[in-house]
Order: structure tokens, then sequence, then C-alpha cells
């Protein structure tokens, strides 16, 4: 049985874990479905969602070269991942609709060569390293004052 990504096949839970669960999924053929692909709600704890023997259906996501199969529980029963999300309370973040437009300067943009960037780049790390040996010098600890 050759397992192709997007296929949609049925599977048996042989074995749960803190990050996941293990899908047999036959012919000696095992995928793992990540906590986050169980379903579409936060799940804390993916024994309330699933059970050792359980038969599921799965998507299959990736193969890789390697025989990893990555597969998903909540997108083989059409719940797409830009589907609209349960309200989170505070969590909710909301975005401005519209389009943006910003500002052009007057000055015409200047381009600096990889010589000019790597420059200002230097300039820029000796000064913070300076400023950090500077700030960190007398925090050492010990009795006494600053040593030489």
């Amino acid at each position: 049985m050759s397992i192709e990504v997007g296929a949609k096949l049925s599977g048996k839970v042989s074995g749960i874990t803190n990050f996941g669960a293990f899908i047999d999924l036959g012919e000696g053929k095992t995928g793992l479905v990540h906590i986050s692909e169980v379903s579409d709600s936060y799940v804390k704890d993916i024994n309330d969602v699933l059970t050792k023997g359980e038969t599921v259906e799965v998507k299959v996501m990736s193969v890789g070269d390697d025989g990893k199969i990555g597969l998903s529980i909540r997108r083989a029963n059409g719940e797409a991942p830009t589907k609209q999300r349960e309200q989170r309370g505070k969590r909710e973040f909301s975005r401005p609709q519209g389009k943006r437009e910003f500002k052009k300067s007057s000055q015409p943009e200047r381009k600096q060569s990889f010589d000019d960037l790597m420059s200002d780049f230097l300039k820029d790390s000796e000064d913070r390293l300076s400023s950090l040996k500077r700030n960190t010098e007398g925090k050492r600890g010990g009795r006494g004052g600053r040593r030489n």
C-alpha cells in the first residue's frame, strides 16, 4: 500500500504520548498525529480525546524520506486550519480591517554597499560589547573591589 499526501485513511490508535498519538495504518505502517492536529479546539491532555485501540479517520499530511508519516485527525474531519477559531477571551487579538497606506519619504531610498553595511554592523556590535563589559565588570561577586 502506497501512502500519499492528502489521502484519507482509517487507522487504529496504537499508542498515546504527551505530544500526540501513533496510528497503526496497517501493513506495518505507523504514523503520528501531533496533539495540535487532534482537534480544532485546544487539547491539554490527549487522553481526554483519544483512547488506545480506538479507530479514527486520518488525513496524510506528510511522508518523509525516512519513512515518518505525519497525520491529522482534524483535517480529515473537514475542519480547515483557517476555520474561525472559538473566542478565547483575553487571548483573542483583532486585526484592523482595510488597506494600510504607507507614506513615502521625500528622500530617495539610498542603497548601501555590503562594505557599508558591514562597517555599520561592526561599529554597533563593538558599542554593544563595550557597554555589556562595562555593565558586568563590577558584578562578578566576591569581596573587595574591581580586579584588573
